[in-house]
């Protein structure tokens, strides 16, 4: 008998919100969290502007002492894993060591702890290398993030992190699934985290001129995923998380099921460094294999959640994967991107999407697209521009598309109708 995985507990720290349900208001009604730079001046760059997560409280998850030796990611990470748990109704606390060894870490990140790695070379390269914490070398191996979380709830199955660029946090809960499918584990906590928001990674974005320099002076219009004045993405940070579970072992303990990972497929332009081949072929063939794996077909599928990061590029070439995976039942089928209100996360988009489709099942409720209007005509598909919609959701398909010429998506499907 093949072992179903599904999803029962949700955890979001985001730029539109704290908290699954915060974050689901707000993306619902079309609510950007895009503001100025807070985090370091910025004066001297030609972006100014990211989706940061305000009023991060870390107090809970990362003890007074260690602040100092850990990222804004780790806390962000914390909290949104505490959230899902919480929401699953898994209370590890109370649980047996074998138990515990039944439940896995599999984190979705770009760059990890980043941003206070960046901070340390600062330290030390000015002089002032008494301030460097000791922790610099293990807080900059991106493996230990997934650590940090299982330290933090006692989780003693296997904790791993998956780095793939933007494509990342997809990577892990389809392998996350993969691996609960095959039997070799029960339970997984399993996301994305990010936080890339700093002065060299703004930087260097810059230089590569793929930031949005056109609208520092109006930040809440400022990422327009398939717009015509579109110009560049905007940088973002979050965490979003997930418990993953064989469907029996959810049922039997009576868990809400949100939904089930009913496919997973990944593919690689084998291309370029930054760029995509401009044909969409690969995209459209990973959404193809998910599809696949999930034994349905495109006239199935009821919404699909976009990579659309507001890049000239990536917008025009998504809609062409759309078109080439979907056939003619692209101009009919719905679809939105989540950047439009959060900033592009880096490794932990497609977390994030996972979470708005789960969501949006739940609800049935189509998320918008914000900032769309003025469609650019090589994008002419249904975005969903700027107001929500009510339709009833059974199958989600989730996109995403990274450097180095990545291309992931999953399948979500309702599980026994109503849940």
């Amino acid at each position: 008998m093949v072992r179903r995985v599904v999803i029962t507990g949700i955890g979001a720290v985001s730029p539109n919100g704290m908290g699954r349900e915060t974050f689901w208001d707000n993306t619902r009604k079309g609510v950007s969290g895009v503001d100025t730079i807070s985090l370091f001046d910025s004066s001297h760059l030609s972006a100014r502007i990211a989706g940061e997560v305000k009023n991060l409280d870390g107090d809970g998850f990362v003890k007074y002492k260690d602040r100092p030796h850990v990222s804004r990611v780790v806390p962000m990470a914390l909290a949104a894993s505490d959230e899902a748990l919480r929401d699953a109704d898994l209370n590890v606390d109370s649980m047996a060591k074998e138990e515990k060894q039944q439940i896995g870490v599999m984190l979705g990140t770009g760059g990890g702890s980043v941003e206070f790695t960046e901070e340390m070379y600062r330290l030390y390269y000015t002089g002032q290398s008494k301030r460097v914490s000791v922790y610099t070398i293990p807080s900059s191996t991106i493996g230990t993030l997934a650590s940090e979380i299982s330290m933090r709830f006692g989780l003693r199955g296997l904790s791993h992190v998956v780095s793939t660029g933007c494509t990342s946090s997809t990577d892990a809960l389809g392998h996350a699934a993969l691996m609960i499918r095959s039997g070799m584990i029960d339970r997984f906590l399993v996301g994305g985290a990010d936080a890339p928001i700093a002065p060299l990674i703004m930087g260097a974005f810059c230089l590569m001129r793929i930031l949005t320099s056109s609208w520092n002076h109006d930040p809440k219009r400022a990422s327009r995923p398939f717009s015509q004045s579109r110009d560049g993405f905007v940088l973002g940070e979050g965490a979003w998380m997930f418990v993953l579970e064989e469907l029996q072992l959810a049922r039997a303990r009576g868990a809400r099921i949100y939904g089930e990972v009913a496919g997973y497929g990944s593919t690689c332009d084998a291309y370029h460094r930054v760029r995509m081949d401009e044909s969409g072929e690969e995209p459209a063939r990973a959404m193809s294999l998910a599809l696949k794996e999930a034994h349905l077909t495109t006239r199935e599928v009821d919404y699909i959640n976009l990579h659309g990061t507001s890049t000239l590029l990536n917008d025009r070439i998504e809609t062409r994967a759309v078109k080439l995976c979907f056939g003619d039942r692209a101009s009919t089928l719905p679809g939105s991107s989540l950047k439009s209100m959060i900033g592009h996360p880096q490794g932990a988009c497609g977390a994030a999407g996972v979470a708005a489709s789960l969501l949006a099942m739940r609800d049935d409720v189509l998320p918008p697209t914000i900032n769309l209007d003025d469609p650019d005509s090589e994008c002419d598909l249904d975005y969903i521009p700027d107001v929500g919609r009510r339709k009833e959701i059974n199958v989600a398909l989730c996109n995403c598309i990274a450097f180095g010429s990545k291309n992931s998506a999953l399948v979500l499907k309702r599980v026994n109708g109503k849940n």
